[in-house]
């Protein structure tokens, strides 16, 4: 059955769906908002309560749909023969780690072109941005490290108890399109991306890695030479840690 969301059916998801299902993975509603893989949206979500997760959302026009789909058609067409090639006893260097990773490498290197309106370049912005993820550090969630890039966002934090990763996504977001919407006057269309990534770290090296992308990732994308130089991030050498007030 195809899976539908709130804009309607979309097939790139029905794709993913197919692929973990392959794989033996089931998508389920069972509380979706602490455990368990559930959808919103393009891409499956891992959530278990907790748990550190690596997070990144993104401005309604950094990636445009057709670009999505095509990312998710190419993940979905290794792992269908992936699946084959083991049905057949033939080896295959090509695991689902391995499939999975390419395929949220292929975004993150989208992103880095800058494509969009990049409404996050306004300093403004940004700061507004900066100022909403600090805002509840260490009363709903610890923040590890964060970036604002000129058309998405990355952190890396716990959830404390009581307190979900979607309940905190949708107040930055929320919050952060309305009075950014009401600078830029932009009234009718999607400041964010409805749907947002998020990954569940499951061991200290990993945790490590995502810590040193999102530091790097200025650097990567070429906005600045040092981590350090990049104001709109945690390890910029002049930031102020104190989260003003809103």
């Amino acid at each position: 059955m195809p899976i539908h969301h709130e804009s309607g059916p979309n097939p790139g998801l029905d794709r993913v769906h197919y692929g973990l299902r392959s794989t033996g993975l089931k998508l389920t509603d069972t509380n979706p908002l602490h455990s368990g893989i559930h959808s919103r949206g393009y891409l499956p979500h891992v959530k278990r309560e907790g748990a550190s997760y690596f997070v990144t959302f993104r401005l309604a026009d950094a990636l445009p749909k057709e670009i999505l789909l095509q990312f998710e058609a190419e993940q979905a067409e290794r792992l269908r023969a992936r699946r084959k090639a083991y049905e057949l006893g033939q080896p295959t260097s090509d695991s689902e780690a391995s499939i999975n990773r390419d395929f949220s490498r292929q975004i993150a290197r989208y992103l880095d072109k800058g494509y969009g309106a990049c409404y996050l370049r306004q300093p403004e912005i940004a700061e507004l941005v900066c100022n909403a993820i600090r805002h509840f550090d260490d009363e709903k969630y610890l923040l590890e490290n964060w970036v604002v890039m000129p058309n998405h966002v990355h952190a890396l934090l716990w959830p404390k108890s009581n307190h979900s990763l979607s309940e905190i996504l949708k107040s930055w977001k929320q919050y952060t399109s309305r009075q950014a919407k009401k600078m830029i006057e932009l009234e009718a269309d999607r400041f964010w991306q409805p749907e947002s990534y998020t990954h569940w770290i499951r061991n200290d090296s990993e945790k490590a890695r995502i810590n040193h992308y999102i530091r790097c990732n200025p650097v990567v994308a070429r906005l600045c030479a040092q981590p350090e130089d990049w104001r709109w991030s945690s390890v910029w050498s002049g930031s102020n840690k104190s989260p003003p007030a809103m």
